[in-house]
């Protein structure tokens, strides 16, 4: 336990004008109120305010908070009462400790419905005096380090508690560091296997690339040097915690996480910030989406800084975050920046947020709110940092992930009310049905009798009932629309070899590939579960061999290394007959890109990767995907014709997916397999002079848009 004189040299260190006298007076004070109490872990129990007082003083809290975090438990665990405190300590004092007592007497992790008052309780407390949750975040903060000694299911309730409120309550508060040191002890105790499989990985990662922030912290330094610029760099792994969530958010495994390490520079000036900046970016390249000027634009909290995200060394991200000394202050602590002392006085820093604007700003919504269900849910669970809670008309509470949809709101109430969605008011204006539900929000369903699910709602929603509700439901009612789909596919399959789709064929077909019966394979050829080239090889595998004279997809790319392999880029589908060019990958091969890919622009600044390839001048089967995107009039037959004047170009059709239905036309994309570029250019002038069909371009993923025919 640290000595009261150890505890004032901490306060001296950026208060030398501290009252010693009186932190002595309150230390011996709360060392004889719990006299003979001890803690779970049999250290005696004032180790504890003795311990929270120190990691105020960290934040170079004032005196009154110092000793408030020293009595902070006297008034509830002892005989110490209001009236003493005030009468030994002043009535400031007093009301603090008085407010942690009841914020520690608050059940705000409770199901019951006095939660609702408590959380504005806890807001109440907050607007009289910050200085409140500052002792009791730090109150959680030491309780969370030493959690191990208590049971283990009053571990799991306080770690759940620490991770649903005061961890996102620090992070709104501005005091970061607090919020992932909380995240990351609660991640202890709720996932301790999920935390020590990410350690596990960080020390395997260390052991193969050595020290990275070593090196990189060096490699920024140089380059500031260079431009003239005095600052500070640090390095440093991000917590376990958040490099989870990132995995969760991105749905990602550890080895596909770039920017695991993050670090800041703290430079003398604003200027020099943004000379930092420039000098950051010449050296490396901008990621692009990944950069926000706080300075220019703050957090409501006070928050400043520059954050730009760059590719370091071997493609490596890094998060680089740029600010001066005075915007570290408050990025560190803060609110609480207000209440800093350096050299015996009040910090005069002017990004300080003032904590009264701060906190009325932050409840002036809710003042007037009669309803405490309406102000719990609005309030408390706005901090939540990965989930959104929207009401029914009714005023019910629905929990979504981050990111919902109207459409995920539906079928979380009822599969039927997905089902008959047409539409959705949220706070009574009537709005997309692909928009992101905000908490607080009232979200009202409109349903219409005969509506069914969309395709398109697949890529709307978020949430797994909603889709696998959707995917069963649009399984049922586009049955038989698959199997009319399936009929044409197969016609034109066959036909493409010379034969005919009769019901025979396709039985056996059915057959060969393990499948019920010729209609459960027409749906699935339908719903592209199925190609026709795999059905027509089912049943005329001669047919459907390659031309012996063809050149081998092995050998069709000259220009590699014995024994390379390679594979086409899925985002430009490059053909037979295009200029291309290979980039390589580490225990991968080469991947072929077509010249004029966008996504060769990702690889400028390694022309080491790069391998000039040309593709063999012979035959090519047609193996080779190319997608078309199709726009079609939607009238009867359209669509089977088209099936057929690919047919008659000796092309494959591999895959088919409806975009967008309209009452006058489809938008569809078509997968087909063909020889060549030529192939490719001589189907769409094919299909562009058909009178049914509106348009048809060549689909490429990284292309801002597609490449039109001819």
């Amino acid at each position: 336990m640290i000595s009261a004189e150890d505890l004032i040299a901490l306060v001296r260190n950026y208060n030398p004008k501290t009252n010693a006298e009186r932190i002595e007076r309150a230390y011996e004070f709360g060392l004889q109120m719990h006299e003979g109490q001890f803690r779970h872990s049999g250290e005696p129990y004032f180790s504890h305010p003795v311990a929270v007082a120190a990691i105020l003083t960290e934040q170079r809290l004032d005196d009154a908070t110092i000793i408030t975090a020293l009595l902070h438990d006297t008034i509830e665990d002892t005989k110490a009462s209001y009236g003493k405190v005030a009468e030994l300590f002043g009535d400031e004092v007093a009301k603090l400790v008085d407010g942690v007592t009841k914020l520690t007497n608050l059940q705000l992790s409770s199901r019951e419905t006095k939660q609702a008052e408590n959380f504005r309780k806890l807001f109440m407390a907050m607007s009289k005096d910050l200085r409140v949750i500052l002792v009791k975040l730090a109150d959680r903060l030491h309780n969370m380090r030493t959690i191990k000694a208590m049971r283990p299911e009053k571990q799991v309730q306080k770690a759940r508690e620490t991770m649903d409120i005061y961890a996102p309550l620090a992070g709104r508060m501005g005091m970061q560091w607090m919020r992932e040191e909380l995240e990351d002890l609660a991640f202890r105790v709720l996932n301790p296997e999920g935390r020590q499989s990410i350690i596990r990985r960080f020390i395997t990662l260390q052991r193969e690339t050595g020290d990275v922030i070593h090196r990189i912290t060096g490699d920024m330094r140089h380059e500031l040097e260079k431009a003239g610029i005095e600052a500070e760099v640090f390095g440093r792994a991000k917590k376990p915690y958040s490099i989870w969530r990132k995995m969760q958010e991105k749905d990602q495994g550890f080895s596909r996480l770039s920017d695991i390490y993050g670090f800041r520079i703290i430079t003398g000036s604003e200027e020099d910030c943004y000379r930092t900046l420039g000098a950051i970016h010449q050296r490396w390249r901008a990621v692009p989406g990944r950069f926000k000027d706080y300075i220019s634009q703050p957090k409501s909290n006070g928050y400043r800084s520059i954050h730009t995200t760059v590719s370091g060394r071997d493609g490596k991200r890094v998060e680089v975050q740029i600010r001066t000394r005075q915007m570290h202050d408050v990025a560190e602590t803060g609110v609480a920046a207000h209440w800093s002392y350096r050299d015996g006085v009040r910090t005069e820093n002017p990004f300080a947020v003032d904590p009264a604007k701060w906190i009325s700003n932050l409840t002036e919504q809710f003042d007037n709110e009669e309803d405490h269900e309406d102000f719990l849910e609005a309030v408390k669970l706005e901090m939540y940092s990965d989930q959104v809670f929207c009401f029914t008309p009714k005023g019910d509470v629905v929990k979504l992930p981050r990111g919902a949809t109207p459409i995920d709101f539906a079928y979380a109430i009822h599969t039927r009310i997905g089902h008959a969605c047409v539409g959705a008011k949220v706070d009574t204006i009537r709005v997309p049905l692909w928009t992101r539900l905000k908490n607080g929000q009232s979200v009202d369903i409109i349903t219409a009798d005969g509506q069914m699910p969309q395709v398109t709602w697949l890529e709307i929603a978020v949430t797994g009932k909603a889709r696998t509700a959707i995917r069963r439901a649009l399984r049922e009612v586009d049955r038989e629309r698959f199997i009319k789909l399936g009929k044409e596919l197969a016609r034109a399959g066959f036909e493409n070899v010379g034969r005919k789709a009769t019901d025979k064929a396709l039985d056996t077909a059915a057959k060969h590939l393990r499948l019920k019966d010729r209609h459960e394979l027409l749906a699935r050829l339908g719903s592209a579960e199925l190609t026709a080239h795999e059905l027509v090889e089912a049943v005329y595998p001669e047919l459907t061999k390659d031309d012996g004279d063809a050149i081998s997809p092995r050998r069709a790319v000259i220009g590699l290394e014995p024994g390379q392999k390679f594979d086409r880029a899925p985002c430009c589908q490059p053909l037979p007959g295009e200029r291309i060019v290979g980039i390589t990958y580490r225990g991968k091969g080469v991947v072929v890109h077509a010249i004029d890919c966008d996504r060769l622009s990702d690889f400028e600044d390694e022309p080491e990767r790069w391998v000039d390839l040309h593709w063999h001048s012979g035959t090519h089967p047609a193996v080779y995907g190319a997608t078309l995107d199709l726009t079609i009039g939607n009238d009867a037959g359209v669509l089977g014709r088209i099936c057929t004047l690919i047919g008659e170009k000796k092309a494959n059709i591999s895959n088919l997916e409806f975009v967008d239905r309209k009452p006058d036309f489809y938008r569809l994309m078509i997968n087909v397999e063909l020889r060549d570029l030529e192939q490719l250019h001589s189907l769409m002038l094919m299909l562009e002079a058909e009178s049914d069909v509106a348009a048809v371009e060549r689909y490429r993923e990284s292309a801002k848009s597609a490449v039109a025919a001819g």
